[in-house]
């Protein structure tokens, strides 16, 4: 009783009924909304196995189950079962149902990874032979087909033929007599063709009235000239119906035949849809999987019940579906050996909320269902789940709130009594002595890894074995309240010491300050609190672990508007008591935790910045190698293009030297050939080069320190003195202009001497000739479109267009479209970098704007 109890409490039915929603069939629907708790640890981890399969298969949408054609045909069974004979649509819903669960068996037969599914399907039998005898005699409006019997297709043919003649005779009739009629229609009274006529000229269109309407002004005629016809209608229809009925009733004997085993098929199928329904729900609550610790052989818990991020499943609801206020999680870190947790904090500060969403969580995790709540997902598998939350006051049972709760608390007691019998071995307080410290609990924690529940298989057995039930999980509401504070408390202590022997986990909200150093006195109690922030007056709904919490109740109750009279009256009187100094002690620790989460927030924001800093450095120093290479081999593919092509030279001036005789002055040409050839294909006998012309660093261009070995970024344009400060990585520095070059080889333009001041005023006096720049003409040759390509891509795609422009100092248009501005960050970036780019702009509106760019070719 006080189970079921439990799960009004915690509202478990309303959650039945959101998973229900996701459910794609009748039956699963109602089994979702029966959602029965399983009672051993082996059937939630099938349940858990089942969703896990479920929920891959709901992440692939080519794959995911479909469960069309399945009808709830228990009823039809029954009815086959007792000897009665099934309609059309019942039978059209028999074959779609094997149908579909045929369907289902290929998709989950398919696939390799879906071993618990592959057994549960495995004793599906869909009878395609049944199917398509259904299908056969069944059309898809329910009615028997003619090719059911021979005879069904003559009758029905000679049932056409006397209906024809029947209308023939009808509308000549209607035609001679048209004046007699009060409307030129042909209809049906019971079985019969009638036709409408005037009462009074029923004289003119002898025959029997089958009906009059309501004025009595119309009567419906069947003529005599068609009742032969009329009968021998009817006699027809009989025979066919007497037919169809045959057919039906041995469809419906075939049934009967393997009733037991469609009734299987259907428990199966809705198996299938409630676990993908659990599946579907935990996707949509972007919920993880539940690991169910180990006990050791005292019945302690192995690890810490870890619980981060959780999340109130109908909070979710209400706030996706109702537009309620966002969520805020909780976070629930139980070291193994705590057994009670006292939280404390101001009323509407969310402790009630906290109790009713680990009662969910774990009845969730028992059913099967996903835990809303970040991964690893880890608690074990509590054997009830019992709570006294809210108020029981009645004023027909005559309790008060006092009675209602101590009723209630009686019954959870014989709960545990009932249930401590069925547990072996009983549950024993750990050694007094032996306490972990919240950091110990934290390290633990922090080593412990993140698994996922495996399916039942037979390599898994053993370790399902393992898995024993933990005492009940038990959730108190405001302990000891609604009498005498002082005895409230003293009742309040002694049942909690009394659960820490008895329970697994107790979670007990209260107002009692003596509950609150329960910790300092027994390793087995931990201290939490609901947040309140002194600035809003208002709570943050988070949940502080090892700081007891503040009432803050004349705080709200002065936010509330009660009279400032009234409140400050009563501060005077708490003050005496001594408990201002101990909310002092608490203030002072809440805002040390707050300093310290913020400066571990700030920790955290710059590792992370430092990491991405340092992932981008190993980008672009593997971009940077990968070119180095590149060129390398370009160039040396160009060295051995150049030897071959000179080996075919000087072949060729030897071929025509061994032509006939050869004479001193052919030897001397030949000697003057293959020198040309040297001297156009050697470097060391060529012509000096010319010198590189110089190029001015700029603000933001890409230069090359051939000492360090190291590319970096022009931060400052050169001084009088020719230096420069540039960056390269995370490091600034300051070099001359003498030990950088451009990108492609090239050495600055160094500053010349200072001029005396006459020769410098008229270098300055006279203007440098500005060189013509051609028009830009965009072509389909100047053109790359890069549109809806990766960057990885694009900048293959713009190195080679960039090859192939051979004009100096052209431009090339790069369409790269507007879109999240990705694409053209990274074709800037790339622009950047590259060694034959110049510069480069946005194009004019007209021309594209901000989804073109236009790059301009040294």
């Amino acid at each position: 009783m006080i189970q079921a109890e439990t799960l009004e409490l915690l509202e478990w039915p309303r959650l039945c009924q959101h998973l229900s929603t996701f459910a794609a069939t009748k039956l699963g629907r109602v089994a979702a909304q029966n959602l029965q708790v399983p009672t051993t640890p082996a059937d939630s981890l099938e349940l858990l196995a089942q969703t896990q399969e479920t929920y891959g298969l709901e992440t692939d949408a080519n794959n995911s189950l479909s469960f069309e054609g399945i009808h709830d045909i228990g009823e039809s069974l029954e009815r086959a079962e007792l000897q009665g004979i099934l309609s059309g649509d019942e039978l059209l819903n028999v074959a779609t149902t094997l149908t579909g669960a045929r369907q289902l068996r290929r998709t989950i037969d398919d696939r390799d990874e879906l071993p618990v599914l592959q057994t549960l399907v495995a004793a599906l039998r869909t009878y395609p032979e049944l199917d398509r005898e259904i299908h056969r005699c069944i059309d898809e409006r329910g009615k028997v087909t003619g090719r059911a019997r021979p005879e069904l297709g003559e009758i029905r043919q000679q049932l056409k033929s006397v209906r024809d003649r029947i209308y023939q005779i009808l509308q000549q009739m209607m035609q001679r007599q048209a004046n007699a009629l009060q409307d030129r229609v042909i209809t049906k009274r019971g079985d019969r063709f009638v036709i409408p006529v005037k009462a009074d000229r029923q004289d003119a269109i002898r025959g029997i009235v089958h009906d009059t309407s309501t004025t009595g002004a119309t009567l419906y005629v069947e003529p005599h000239a068609i009742v032969a016809q009329n009968n021998k209608l009817r006699q027809l229809q009989r025979r066919e119906e007497a037919i169809e009925e045959t057919v039906r009733r041995e469809l419906t004997e075939q049934i009967a035949e393997v009733r037991e085993d469609l009734e299987r098929l259907l428990a199966i199928v809705t198996t299938l849809d409630l676990a993908t329904a659990r599946a579907r729900y935990s996707l949509w609550l972007e919920a993880n999987p539940p690991r169910f610790l180990d006990l050791t052989p005292d019945s302690t818990l192995t690890s810490p019940i870890t619980l981060r991020q959780l999340r109130h499943p109908l909070l979710v609801w209400q706030h996706k579906h109702e537009q309620g206020t966002e969520v805020v999680p909780v976070n629930l870190n139980i070291a193994p050996h705590i057994r009670v947790v006292t939280i404390t904090g101001p009323n509407t500060g969310g402790k009630t909320v906290t109790l009713k969403t680990l009662g969910l969580a774990v009845l969730m995790a028992k059913v099967g269902l996903f835990v809303p709540a970040r991964e690893p997902v880890e608690l074990p598998w509590f054997s009830q789940v019992l709570a006294d939350i809210g108020d029981e006051q009645s004023l027909e049972q005559s309790l008060s709130t006092f009675s209602g709760h101590i009723r209630r608390i009686s019954r959870i007691l014989d709960a545990l009594e009932s249930d401590r019998s069925s547990i072996d071995p009983p549950l024993t307080p750990p050694e007094r002595g032996t306490r972990i410290e919240p950091e110990e609990a934290e390290e633990a924690e922090a080593q412990e890894t993140i698994e996922t529940t495996e399916p039942l298989t037979e390599e898994n057995e053993a370790a399902i074995s393992t898995i024993q039930p933990f005492p009940p999980l038990v959730l108190f509401d405001e302990v000891g309240a609604g009498t005498d504070p002082t005895e409230g408390s003293a009742l309040a202590i002694a049942l909690l010491n009394y659960l820490a022997d008895r329970a697994g986990l107790t979670i007990a909200t209260t107002h009692f300050g003596e509950l609150k150093a329960l910790k300092y006195e027994d390793d087995r109690f931990e201290n939490a609190s609901v947040e309140f922030d002194d600035v809003s007056l208002s709570p943050t709904y988070r949940l502080l672990w090892g700081i007891p919490g503040r009432s803050n109740a004349l705080t709200i109750a002065r936010r509330l508007g009660l009279t400032s009279e009234v409140v400050d009256r009563a501060e005077t009187y708490v003050a005496p008591g001594g408990n201002s100094d101990v909310n002092q002690v608490i203030s002072g620790l809440e805002a040390q935790r707050r300093q310290q989460e913020t400066k571990a927030q700030e920790a955290s924001q710059l590792v992370e910045q430092a990491e991405r800093l340092n992932r981008e450095i190993a980008e672009k120093a593997v971009w940077l190698k990968e070119r180095e290479q590149k060129l390398k081999q370009e160039q040396e593919h160009a060295v051995q293009q150049a030897i071959s092509q000179a080996k075919g030279d000087i072949a060729k001036v030897i071929r025509d030297l061994q032509k006939g005789s050869a004479t001193a002055q052919d030897a001397q040409k030949a000697t003057v050939a293959v020198d040309r050839i040297a001297n156009r294909k050697l470097p060391s006998r060529s012509a000096p080069p010319k010198p590189k012309p110089g190029f001015r660093p700029q603000i933001g261009d890409r230069i090359r320190i051939p000492s360090l070995g190291q590319t970096a970024e022009v931060l400052s344009e050169p001084d009088k003195d020719g230096e420069l400060a540039v960056r390269f990585g995370i490091m600034k520095m300051t070099v001359k202009l003498v030990d950088i070059e451009s990108l492609d080889g090239k050495k600055p333009e160094l500053p010349p001497s200072r001029p005396p001041k006459a020769a410098a005023k008229a270098a300055k006096s006279t203007p440098a000739p500005s060189p013509a720049t051609a028009p830009l003409v965009q072509t389909s040759q100047n053109t790359v479109d890069l549109r809806g390509s990766r960057i990885a891509d694009a900048e293959l795609q713009l190195e080679n267009a960039i090859g192939k422009a051979v004009p100096v100092g052209g431009a090339l248009w790069i369409i790269h479209g507007k879109g999240t501005g990705r694409l053209r960050q990274g074709v800037q970036e790339f622009l950047d970098r590259s060694p034959h780019i110049d510069r480069y702009e946005l194009a004019q509106e007209k021309n594209g704007g901000a989804g073109v760019t236009i790059a301009y070719l040294k």
